[in-house]
């Protein structure tokens, strides 16, 4: 599903430096990615799904080499293929949570709004526990409630692969054994992966394989 090989990536000449030699992520496979603050996990997941360019190597997403993808093919690539749960939410506060989770198939035209795609993204909220928050806007709705908009939004397109930032951070125990539930039971329905970066270690057992970060963190050399 995944596949990279010499990928590097810096933020500045005196910042920070990603350099990943190769890395596999298999059909269905469920990896967490352990490390600690500002070892590069966000990074990765940003390269990719193409919000950030990468300063070399390759990156395979389902056989295609998306490294080679011009912005707007990357985009729509993104859109169709890969479910991104952001740290941060990334939701639009001026849209409601029904239409946050929907949002994909308004900016990609291959991707075509029926009745199925809201149907799922009803049953989706339902699953999260927010049915009853559908038309509310994010202001509206506690940050465990943004986060779980958050997460139906990037499972409602059925993605190959599903990318995760803390995507259980503000949940409490019980909801974060529920959610994971969901992700790993939805990935697994059309055999998709999940590439997660987790803080929780109670949550590393229910992965089949943890990868610890730090080895792949560089400092730049001072001038």
């Amino acid at each position: 599903m995944v596949d990279i090989e010499e990928l590097s990536f810096a933020y500045g000449a005196r910042g920070f430096r990603l350099r990943v030699p190769q890395l596999r992520l298999d059909d269905g496979e469920r990896v967490a990615i352990v490390g600690p603050s500002g070892s590069g996990k966000t990074t990765l997941l940003n390269l990719i799904a193409g919000i950030l360019k990468p300063d070399g190597g390759r990156i395979d997403v389902a056989g295609t080499e998306v490294t080679a993808l011009s912005d707007a093919a990357h985009r729509r690539f993104r859109a169709r293929h890969i479910g991104f749960v952001f740290q941060d939410f990334a939701l639009l506060d001026y849209l409601s949570a029904r239409q946050n989770i929907l949002y994909p198939y308004r900016i990609t035209p291959a991707l075509k709004l029926d009745g199925a795609a809201r149907v799922r993204a009803e049953t989706l909220a339902e699953a999260c526990g927010i049915g009853d928050k559908l038309d509310r806007h994010p202001n509206a709705l506690s940050q465990g409630e943004q986060q779980r908009v958050a997460i139906c939004r990037a499972l409602v397109t059925q993605p190959r692969l599903i990318l995760s930032d803390e995507a259980t951070g503000n949940l409490d125990p019980d909801s974060k054994a529920r959610i994971l539930d969901l992700l790993f039971e939805q990935a697994g329905a059309v055999g998709a992966s999940v590439l997660a970066v987790t803080h929780d270690h109670e949550l590393l057992p229910r992965f089949g394989r943890v990868l610890d970060f730090a080895q792949f963190r560089e400092e730049a050399p001072l001038p």
